[in-house]
């Protein structure tokens, strides 16, 4: 008699959250390059087109149809390669139905494996998953991969997309303050550079990697950690200029006065319920030319310091791919329902490793910039805050370029056919 069919590989599935990196694709790469070495352990890797939203609808892109090349493309290449999404699965209490459909959808496509690239948010969502999916007689391992650019993610040194974004803003800050001070004779007295960081201030903070010397700009940095003080803000701007001619402030949109009051707050809300943020730095700016009259510009960095892959960090895309790579060998391995990290052992030289934490430590839990990297005027940063951001910028790790122009991957994905009925979100 014929032997029994030997039973396929499960397939893995990999979905990416929240807002794209510059390397957040780089991680994508980390995660299908492994599988693709253990394909006698892991069948097709499929990827949620945008995020989340794709396991549930059933859309499921299958990346075995793309090329070595195009993977190993993804390196180099910013965004989301597969979309991204911002949708919030809400608690197992409220809403049990969202999960129990992402576990059909896994069960109905064989798949074993889920990795899940995004925040806090999506931790928690994996975390959930691992559990659910157990209760249900279909046990997916579930892993979590750190993603955002506000470095906000507990126990890991930092997140990937955080390096490049530094980088960016810290060489933007430079060559702005260059510009500022050639004009500040007869032009522009103060120019103020908007940033991301709703809580935390990690992205404006890093800012101060543009200074080499006393009086370098930023001459102030304000972040969510630090209550903002009108007079006080005042009162160093004018300072400033008196003293070096002019001033150049960095600001994290989530800045706040003592009452917890946004200072810009567009009166709306996102996806998450968060209250939509966006233009603190015009409202500085005509809080400058009101009360101090100084000539100003202003600029918001928004998208640009996310997408800037022809800046990025060679630490943060070394570290991106990394924690793909390790995301996949923690699965093997046999580990579920947790989060591989990077480990700081060295400052200088900067040396890393990597580490895992359980997702049921991470999720929903938000790390801010500690007190001892913060000036006591609150409008700085000290050494040992130095010393930390430092590393994470260094090294380039430029795109390929063609006709003066960066060369980034376009894949096909191409969807699987659906099993299911359809879903409504």
């Amino acid at each position: 008699m014929p032997g029994k069919a030997k039973r396929q590989a499960p397939n893995a599935f990999y979905a990416q959250s929240g807002g794209v990196t510059a390397v957040i694709n780089a991680t994508a790469c980390g995660v299908i390059e492994t599988a693709r070495k253990h394909n006698n352990r892991i069948g097709k890797v499929l990827a949620g087109r945008n995020g989340i939203i794709g396991a549930l609808s059933e859309e499921l892109i299958d990346t075995s149809r793309e090329s070595t090349a195009a993977i190993a493309g993804l390196r180099s290449t910013p965004g989301g390669a597969f979309g991204s999404c911002r949708y919030k699965l809400k608690s197992l209490a409220e809403n049990e139905r969202e999960y129990r459909r992402l576990v059909e959808v896994f069960r109905a496509h064989d798949i074993g494996y889920f990795f899940y690239n995004g925040g806090g948010d999506s931790q928690d969502t994996a975390y959930k998953v691992s559990q659910l999916s157990r209760s249900m007689g279909y046990p997916i391992t579930c892993v979590g991969i750190p993603k955002t650019v506000d470095n906000d993610l507990p126990f890991t040194d930092c997140c990937p997309g955080f390096g490049s974004v530094a980088k960016y803003v810290a060489v933007s800050t430079r060559e702005a303050a260059l510009d500022v001070a050639s004009m500040c004779e007869t032009s522009t007295k103060v120019f103020i550079l908007e940033v991301m960081g709703r809580h935390a201030g990690w992205i404006a903070a890093a800012s101060c990697l543009a200074q080499e010397q006393p009086g370098d700009a930023p001459h102030v940095i304000l972040l969510p950690e630090v209550d903002f003080d009108k007079a006080r803000f005042l009162v160093k701007v004018q300072a400033t200029v008196e003293r070096v001619g002019y001033c150049v402030v960095v600001v994290s949109e989530g800045a706040h006065y003592a009452d917890g009051t946004f200072v810009a707050d567009a009166g709306s809300k996102d996806a998450f319920g968060h209250t939509q943020l966006g233009g603190v730095a015009p409202t500085l700016a005509n809080m400058v030319k009101d009360e101090l009259g100084y000539k100003f510009h202003w600029a918001v960095a928004d998208y640009l310091q996310r997408a800037a892959r022809h800046l990025a960090s060679a630490t943060d895309v070394k570290q991106a791919y990394a924690l793909g790579k390790e995301a996949v060998e923690l699965a093997l391995a046999g580990h579920n329902a947790v989060m591989p990290t990077i480990v700081r052992t060295n400052d200088s030289p900067y040396r890393w490793k990597m580490g895992s934490v359980s997702l049921s430590r991470v999720a929903n839990v938000e790390r801010k910039m500690p007190k001892s990297y913060i000036s006591k005027d609150g409008f700085g940063i000290t050494a040992k805050g130095k010393r930390y951001l430092a590393p994470l910028i260094r090294g380039e790790d430029y795109p390929g370029y063609k006709n003066g122009m960066p060369q980034y991957v376009r894949l096909k994905n191409e969807l699987v056919k659906k099993q299911l009925e359809p879903f409504s979100l």
